[in-house]
């Protein structure tokens, strides 16, 4: 039964609003992944085909999309973001709100939602704080459909050989491809998602096993020399073979 929903969040971050806007319109793949920047005005052509609803730089943004194509379960996806100075303008105050109509299994997609909100916005604050406009190369895959079993994220978890006391804004030693140290900071972590921050990336992992679908790994590399297809080739290898 179609239902509609919506997923509202504010939070303060140390960028301005003019770096907050760069980035949920042009620099998306800094902390989401990549989309086409949306056509500047009112009535103009956002990210897949949706349309620009508000458009005043620096501090309202709204893409609307009826119909979503490829799936049988939404028919309708809006995202809103209000952005306003903090500190003179050397901070920003930011609402965003995600609303629209789910058509099918509905507490279950809006669980996945609201969980994935939360992820996606702090890795959006990590963005804008760490590497805010730095070139990215970036690369975004699923595991194995055996990833999709009760228990993978937390097999994934272990992999990277996280101490079970291991929390938010310790320096950890995870064990990434062939079984090199990954030096990072543990920027996010509960029985979902795990974010981890090096000096040059930001490593996401993805506990969609909790909804019925695959791991997934996204990886936000700064590095002058990075190579998404690369990362995607090694990290994907990694993830394979936890589920070998």
């Amino acid at each position: 039964m179609s239902k509609e929903f919506e997923i509202a969040r504010e939070f303060e971050v140390d960028a301005t609003p003019e770096q907050v806007w760069q980035a949920v319109t042009e620099g998306t793949g800094g902390w989401l992944w990549p989309m086409e920047a949306p056509e500047p005005r009112e009535g103009g052509t956002g990210p897949f085909g949706s349309t620009v609803a508000a458009w005043d730089p620096p501090h309202r943004y709204t893409n609307r999309l009826e119909n979503v194509d490829g799936t049988s379960r939404q028919t309708l996806n809006q995202l809103d973001y209000t952005v306003e100075p903090r500190d003179e303008g050397r901070r920003a105050w930011v609402r965003y709100v995600h609303s629209g109509i789910f058509v099918d299994d509905w507490d279950n997609q809006y669980d996945g939602a609201s969980r994935h909100t939360d992820f996606y916005l702090h890795t959006l604050r990590q963005y804008l704080t760490h590497f805010a406009a730095r070139p990215v190369a970036f690369t975004t895959f699923d595991g194995p459909g055996a990833s999709s079993a009760a228990g993978s994220f937390e097999a994934v978890a272990a992999a990277l050989g996280l101490a079970d006391g291991a929390a938010e804004g310790d320096r950890v030693q995870a064990r990434g491809p062939g079984g090199r140290v990954v030096d990072a900071v543990l920027d996010y972590r509960n029985p979902y998602f795990v974010g981890l921050r090096t000096d040059d990336a930001l490593i996401r992992i993805f506990g969609r096993d909790h909804w019925g679908a695959p791991v997934g790994v996204s990886v936000h590399d700064f590095a002058p020399d990075a190579d998404a297809a690369r990362t995607e080739q090694d990290w994907r290898g990694w993830l394979d073979a936890v589920f070998a």
